[in-house]
């Protein structure tokens, strides 16, 4: 069983942290759906910012299960041991570091993935915060700063050394944004170069392609990302056919729908009404986006202002997809 410290997970697979996604909704759907462990989105490490709503709803983990993992990012040691300082007192029981963003606006500010292009800043927040906190320090990278400059190698040699105990790895470059296909060969050499869990990210979006990478790569779990938009089940599919062998029976129509209409209600619940609505639009539109009808429900719902009209557009949809009825004008 695949264990970070004190913490035995259920399932060897990891949601991986995505600003505008990953919130408390979606973690706990992701978790009752087979996610073995869920972080929060990306929380900065100024904690000037934190009195914005937007960083106290990151900061809010109320009847989430064990264990609860805050993803924090910054570039000044100091001010990053603070936020995990901070965190842990707010019931965060494992800190990850983010050194994995590639975004430009992360970026420039020397964090995120910015930060392997300084091996010497890396150790020096590693130990700080692995020294600050009295939970587990788990890190986000990528294989390196561009395909020139892989050093995910060296990181995560760094990254053992001070303590950290668990280690994603994106098997891209900054550089390479979210471009092309992930390279798995830089995992493995990671993954051969340390004693610690390293979970394997990047273009794993079904069970077939979780034990592909499991065999490639000899890591210890996977995260999925974007593969979990609009398809949260995929970790139940995942499990089942990394146990079995077999793919697990379809998810129904129906099931899809309450499963929709509850990450709606959750939506409504932790975020209000209005910026209720305007979350949920990018949820509808994953949850649809193999639907071969879906074009005109998109464009519906999208002009939905309130929560019993975006809740009653998408029940109705669903619920005739469900039953067989066409969409078609």
């Amino acid at each position: 069983m695949l264990q970070i410290g004190p913490y035995a997970l259920s399932a060897p697979l990891a949601l991986a942290p995505m600003a505008g996604v990953t919130d408390r909704p979606f973690r706990l759907l992701c978790r009752r759906l087979g996610a073995g462990v869920a972080a929060s989105e990306m929380l900065t490490a100024d904690t000037r910012l934190w009195h914005t709503a937007k960083s106290r709803l990151r900061m809010t983990h109320e009847d989430e299960p064990e264990p609860r993992v805050v993803q924090i990012a910054g570039a000044e040691p100091e001010m990053l041991a603070e936020a995990a300082r901070l965190n842990v007192d707010a019931g965060a029981q494992i800190i990850d570091i983010n050194m994995g963003c590639p975004a430009k606006k992360v970026c420039n500010k020397a964090a995120g993935s910015a930060l392997m292009r300084d091996e010497s800043l890396v150790t020096r927040i590693l130990e700080r915060v692995v020294h600050a906190v009295n939970v587990p320090v788990t890190l986000k990278i990528r294989t390196g700063w561009c395909p020139e400059h892989r050093n995910g190698v060296t990181i995560a040699k760094i990254a053992e050394a001070s303590g950290v105990l668990a280690l994603a790895v994106h098997g891209r470059t900054r550089a390479c944004m979210f471009r092309g296909s992930a390279e798995y060969e830089t995992v493995r050499a990671i993954k051969d170069a340390v004693r610690i869990p390293v979970f394997a990210n990047g273009d794993i979006d079904s069970p077939q392609k979780a034990r592909e990478i499991f065999q490639a790569t000899g890591v210890d779990g996977v995260m999925i990302g974007r593969g979990a938009q609009g398809r949260p089940w995929i970790f139940r599919e995942v499990n089942f056919f990394l146990a079995t062998g077999r793919a697990h029976v379809p998810v129904a129509l129906q099931e899809v729908r309450d499963i929709l209409l509850a990450h709606l209600k959750a939506l409504y619940s932790h975020y209000g009404a209005d910026t209720g609505v305007r979350v949920a639009r990018k949820h509808l539109s994953w949850y649809c986006q193999h639907h071969s009808e879906a074009g005109e429900f998109r464009k519906r719902v999208m002009t939905a202002t309130t929560t019993d009209e975006q809740f009653a557009m998408a029940r109705e949809y669903f619920g005739q997809l469900a039953s067989g009825i066409s969409l078609a004008a």
